[in-house]
């Protein structure tokens, strides 16, 4: 082999290499587990077909503390789930990692405590935003907060947190 057929192959060698090592940092995301719930930080926020602004945006929020789920990362984009299905990728500077619950199926009872003969709070209907406080290990109820009422609701009643998740 020439010595210049070796140079070029050694050349696109460390240029594969570094474009290579170059991607897979890209890929990488935050390191935080996935799936995982934020929420949408603006009043205005664009979903996209894929992680960049060359794709088109196919759907706009506008809810501002509407939880999504994370389900996968690149780069500075994270393809998020809605409480409905809806799939795409928003960029992060549109999320915030507070914790946001939306109430789902029909009217809802928020109690004092976490047991369903505990006195009403106040009664929610679908699609009302709540803050979750907590959701202690080994209960199926957490504590959010909606407007000016305080109390708690069954893990059932709400999207916004995992089935066996604990949030202190």
């Amino acid at each position: 082999m020439s010595p210049t057929r070796s140079c070029f192959l050694a050349l696109v060698c460390v240029f594969f290499l570094a474009a290579t090592a170059a991607a897979l940092a890209v890929v990488e995301g935050t390191g935080l587990p996935l799936p995982r719930f934020v929420n949408l930080r603006a009043k205005e926020v664009n979903m996209r077909a894929g992680p960049g602004v060359r794709y088109p945006v196919e759907w706009v929020y506008h809810r501002q503390k509407l939880p999504v789920e994370i389900i996968a990362e690149y780069d500075t984009w994270r393809k998020v789930r809605d409480w409905q299905g809806t799939q795409g990728w928003i960029h992060q500077s549109m999320l915030d990692g507070r914790r946001f619950i939306i109430v789902t199926g029909a009217k809802r009872t928020v109690r004092r405590r976490a047991a369903v003969k505990s006195a009403p709070v106040a009664r929610v209907e679908t699609g009302v935003i709540g803050k979750l406080i907590r959701c202690p290990d080994g209960e199926n109820w957490c504590e959010i907060e909606i407007g000016d009422h305080k109390g708690w609701l069954r893990k059932v009643d709400f999207w916004g947190v995992h089935r066996d998740e604990v949030v202190e």
